[in-house]
């Protein structure tokens, strides 16, 4: 572990950490490997990102527009190899928060954070929005309403932070099982779709080069000042789909050898999915029919597997869907709640004082889980009322990621030759062309968001930006650059250490780590 020093560069001590008073304990280590990798993997969901956006997709790009999704997938994997570098480096809650914060200065550091609390906040009501108006209306067959979809949505985010507040390890046991439902699910509605679709010989693979309803002029163009391309739209799909993968970084002080463990599980699971979900694509997309139609229904997803499948099965496998996108919203709601505790842990946060509380009874951060719930009650209330709430929900949910990874590939492009010791993961010769990738990508993504469509999810982001704006001012104002220094990595592990008594001995193995001083 590294010892990082205030931004005055004065070495910091545990009496600065504790100026105001004795810090909050962390929570115990539960998560096991399967844990860590069933947190990005249920986060990520091939289930909520294809079911959410899909239809939009279809509308802008076509059936062909799925063949965006590898080289997506390609990208991101890229992102999450550079995050499981930075993850074996700086093991804390908080992840890119964490890392800007110790290796470039915490005022970026705290900018980052709030990008990603703004991002955590709109993404757990897209995720959820998404059952309640792509899946639930198909499966109950009812007709689907902003109103109907507002009053579900705020139903489901309230049962998923109950769930957070109750018991970690029993969110854990339920994520768990959730995912392997999914993963076993998914494959198995996968194989029937294929088989089913083959037997009735209804499977086309000649629509899945098809552009209808998009047009075929400029298909492939990169758009105007203020229009994306056709094909370049499609991106979305993977961009919105496989994020979240860094959920897994923002437990590591619950992980076991999180430096070893979080790195393989990111990367497990953007491989996993990408192959799951591109063969599903392909599945959905051979049995769609009439492209054009099939891009007026709000679910076409749903629509094809009870039509292919038959309504008893079909319903079923709806069923399992549902639980899937119920498993990523909790995740979020966890991730969300371990960054608002990891920056009141760090008193820059408003409302840190009651928010850095971890209850003694039920091993949670009670306080930070109530109040992510009252964040999300109001940017869905926000939404709820626009005829296209799905489609700005999940833009703003790509937005904010792509700026998040983009920070972060970019501190790590300036700052790798002084970046911490490795303790469990290293890009190695790698390392150039992992950066090379991830940096074409993460231009490319956000020079999408360019396209006029894109207002509402933008309008959301500066209205977000501006509410941070104000109190990182108030902080600066109050406590100066100075006053905002991490504590040091050493008084951290010794806190971790207190709740992971075996922590310290793993530890002691690792690679020995110098004191590099400030970075402030």
């Amino acid at each position: 572990m590294t010892t990082d020093a205030p931004a005055s560069g004065e070495p910091a001590t545990a009496n600065d950490a504790d100026a105001d008073g004795p810090r909050p304990k962390g929570m115990g280590r539960e998560l096991t490997r399967y844990a860590s990798f069933a947190m990005a993997f249920g986060f990520v969901s091939i289930a909520t990102g294809i079911f959410t956006t899909y239809g939009a997709v279809l509308s802008s790009s076509g059936p062909r527009g799925i063949f965006a999704w590898p080289i997506a997938v390609i990208g991101q994997l890229s992102v999450a190899l550079v995050f499981g570098a930075l993850a074996a480096r700086i093991p804390i809650s908080g992840y890119a928060y964490q890392w800007v914060s110790r290796i470039v200065n915490p005022v970026w550091g705290w900018i980052m954070g709030w990008i990603s609390f703004s991002f955590l906040g709109v993404v757990v009501v897209a995720v959820d929005y998404t059952i309640a108006s792509t899946i639930l209306p198909e499966l109950f067959q009812y007709q689907g309403t902003t109103e109907n979809a507002w009053a579900i949505t705020a139903v489901v985010i309230l049962l998923q932070s109950l769930l957070v507040a109750w018991s970690t390890r029993v969110t854990h046991q339920v994520n768990k099982a959730a995912v392997t439902v999914q993963l076993v699910g998914m494959i198995a509605l996968t194989v029937l779709l294929f088989a089913v679709g083959g037997f009735a010989g209804d499977l086309d693979f000649g629509t899945l080069f098809e552009a209808a309803p998009a047009s075929e002029d400029g298909y492939y163009g990169l758009g105007s000042a203020s229009h994306a391309g056709p094909f370049a739209l499609a991106f979305l799909l993977g961009a919105f789909t496989i994020v979240g993968f860094e959920s897994a970084a923002n437990l590591a002080e619950e992980t076991r050898d999180p430096a070893r463990v979080i790195p393989k599980a990111m990367v497990q699971a953007v491989v996993s999915l990408g192959v799951l979900g591109f063969l599903f694509l392909i599945a959905v997309t051979a049995l769609l029919g009439d492209p054009a139609k099939m891009a007026e229904s709000g679910t076409p997803v749903a629509t094809v597997i009870t039509e292919v499948l038959g309504s008893g099965v079909g319903k079923a496998m709806l069923v399992l869907v549902v639980i899937s996108i119920f498993s990523c919203g909790l995740v979020i709601t966890m991730s969300g709640t371990r960054l608002v505790w990891a920056m009141s842990r760090d008193e820059r946060f408003p409302g840190w004082t009651a928010l850095r509380v971890v209850n003694p009874g039920r091993g949670t951060p009670l306080n930070a889980t109530v109040f992510l719930f009252v964040v999300a009650q109001v940017i869905l209330g926000v939404f709820s009322q626009s005829t296209d709430a799905l489609f700005s929900l999940f833009s703003a949910a790509t937005l904010l990621p792509a700026i998040i990874y983009a920070g972060t590939v970019l501190m790590y492009i300036v700052k790798r030759r002084s970046l911490p010791p490795t303790q469990g993961f290293t890009l190695g010769r790698w390392e150039t062309p992992v950066i090379v990738v991830a940096s074409v990508w993460l231009v490319y993504e956000l020079l999408l968001f360019r396209d006029e469509s894109f207002r509402d999810p933008w309008l959301y982001v500066l209205v977000l930006f501006a509410i941070g704006g104000c109190y990182l001012a108030f902080l600066l104002v109050r406590r100066g650059v100075a006053g905002l220094s991490m504590p040091d990595m050493l008084n951290v592990d010794r806190m971790l250490d207190e709740t992971d008594p075996g922590a310290a001995g793993r530890r002691a193995e690792d690679v020995p780590v110098p004191d590099r001083g400030a970075r402030g």
